[in-house]
């Protein structure tokens, strides 16, 4: 599904520098909810922003479904982002004067395609994250929790090639935390979603399939919840926070050599 090689991105400020990706290489299979931690720096945001085409990158190669994104004219990166990617920010991005359905339908609404078919996914949508009842509501109207799985929705009405989350329970408690993962959950297990989350929250990377740890622009480590020995969430979280730990523990040292 995505394939990422050799990643490299650096910024420059005046005459200096920076390396921020430093040939990440990572993988995410089709219906797999895989999360991305680190401390702030590491380069979360900026690989989420190199996967969706918002910032160039120097060097490697990123394949969404088969198609290389580097080198895609405006248009075609624009018909990507619409088409194959669904986006859920953590300030859920609703737009105040659409009531909730209506924000569900905006992708579609985009690309002049509100048929029957679009408008019966929308209801689909709504009642599998618990929001059909709110549909008529406005953003205003409504908790944090329900505008995410609000989001995560409107993520949804294109059928796209994968779900790109950034930080999506960020601006939320933990009992909305939970509802927002329960959604991605279902959208996996019942229309065969793709999601690539970064967070830092450790309770929601602990749903995931698997978690990828950055330091200093690198992978440094992969784990997956290990289901065939039926591993809980909370096994799960535990093992995380060992390895984060462990990443800190070892960036410690090497500031002191």
């Amino acid at each position: 599904m995505l394939f990422i090689k050799n990643l490299h991105k650096s910024y420059r400020s005046g005459n200096k520098s920076y390396d921020v990706l430093k040939g990440v290489d990572l993988s995410v299979a089709g219906q797999e909810f895989v999360a991305v931690m680190g401390p702030s720096g590491s380069g979360k945001s900026t690989l989420l922003n190199c996967i969706s085409c918002y910032i160039p990158f120097e060097e490697g190669t990123i394949s969404l479904g088969g198609q290389t994104l580097k080198g895609l004219h405006e248009d075609a990166l624009a018909k990507v982002r619409n088409e194959k990617l669904g986006f859920v920010f953590q300030d859920f991005m609703l737009l105040d004067g659409l009531t909730v359905r209506e924000n569900v339908l905006v992708p579609r609404i985009i690309r002049d395609k509100v048929e029957p078919e679009a408008e019966q996914l929308a209801d689909e949508l709504l009642s599998l994250f618990g929001i059909a009842q709110i549909a008529g509501k406005y953003p205003a109207e409504i908790s944090g929790g329900e505008r995410q799985r609000t989001a995560v929705a409107r993520s949804l009405i294109n059928q796209p090639l994968m779900i790109l989350a950034d930080e999506p329970t960020g601006n939320l408690d933990s009992k909305s935390s939970r509802k927002v993962i329960e959604a991605f959950e279902n959208a996996r297990r019942q229309l065969g979603a793709t999601i690539f989350m970064v967070t830092h929250d450790s309770f929601a990377a602990s749903f995931c399939d698997r978690v990828i740890l950055l330091k200093d622009g690198t992978v440094y480590d992969s784990l997956a919840r290990n289901v065939s020995e039926k591993e809980s969430c909370g096994m799960f979280q535990d093992r995380l926070l060992a390895a984060i730990k462990q990443m800190s523990t070892v960036e410690g040292r090497l500031d002191e050599q």
